[in-house]
């Protein structure tokens, strides 16, 4: 495969699709019968691999703003890790979304996996809001650092939200308000990006929004920096879902 863009794309799919899939098995096979575990499975498995093409195909067409897929098409590798971390967040929530053995079930795992993947939409706007640079033109101007950072972030979020659709279900009510206490961790990336990063890990002047972390990745093209970056929302996430 010559381009590298399409590549890393197709590999964010395959990583979603296994999420998906590990998923539907563990949620869907209950050993009693093996034929309603097939046919759930399958249902619950189907339903959501589409899902997950369907919402990260048009989600890749708006993300950031920009040309992502003609961008892909010709060979941006910033691209290819922006919408092959797109597909992996996806995935992630649809994983944790779609599982069970009933039709009441899956209706309640798409209304939940349409409000975690808005939700993701939602606080990785809010969070790039923290940077003074435009991810979309700095992707669009293949700027790998950008596309790795943002990465991280979307990823970070992706954990969170899922694990926050994670659950039995006890009514609209009482899901609803767990689901929202549950997001209240994702406040713990912003001091993690800027004052554990920026200040502790890089030893730069603590900012408030910005500081010297932006022009390292989107003036200086620094895509180890960028990954320290990307490790720390994902550490901090992990640690986070892992220990509630």
């Amino acid at each position: 495969m010559t381009n590298a863009a399409r590549g890393i794309v197709r590999a964010g799919y395959l990583c979603g699709a296994a999420f998906v899939v590990v998923s539907a098995v563990r949620g869907c096979v209950h050993g009693d019968d093996w034929k309603t575990d097939a046919l759930w499975t399958s249902v619950f498995g189907v339903t959501a691999l589409l899902l997950l093409w369907a919402v990260g195909t048009a989600g890749i067409r708006v993300l950031l703003r920009s040309h992502l897929p003609e961008e892909i098409a010709r060979g941006n590798v910033a691209a290819g890790v922006a919408a092959g971390a797109h597909f992996a967040a996806t995935g992630f929530i649809v994983a944790e979304c779609f599982y069970g053995d009933d039709l009441s079930t899956l209706g309640i795992s798409i209304v939940f996996f349409v409000i975690g993947q808005a939700t993701l939409h939602l606080f990785v706007v809010l969070f790039r809001t923290l940077t003074l640079y435009a991810e979309d033109e700095e992707i669009q101007g293949e700027t790998v650092a950008a596309a790795v950072s943002y990465a991280g972030a979307m990823l970070a979020i992706a954990l969170i939200v899922g694990h926050a659709t994670e659950g039995d279900f006890e009514g609209w009510g009482t899901s609803l308000r767990a689901y929202a206490v549950a997001l209240v961790s994702v406040l713990v990336l912003y001091p993690v990006r800027q004052f554990g990063v920026q200040t502790l890990l890089l030893r730069k002047q603590f900012a408030l929004r910005g500081g010297a972390l932006d022009g390292l990745v989107a003036r200086e093209r620094n895509v180890g920096v960028s990954a320290v970056e990307a490790v720390s929302y994902l550490a901090a996430a992990i640690l986070l879902t892992g220990l509630e």
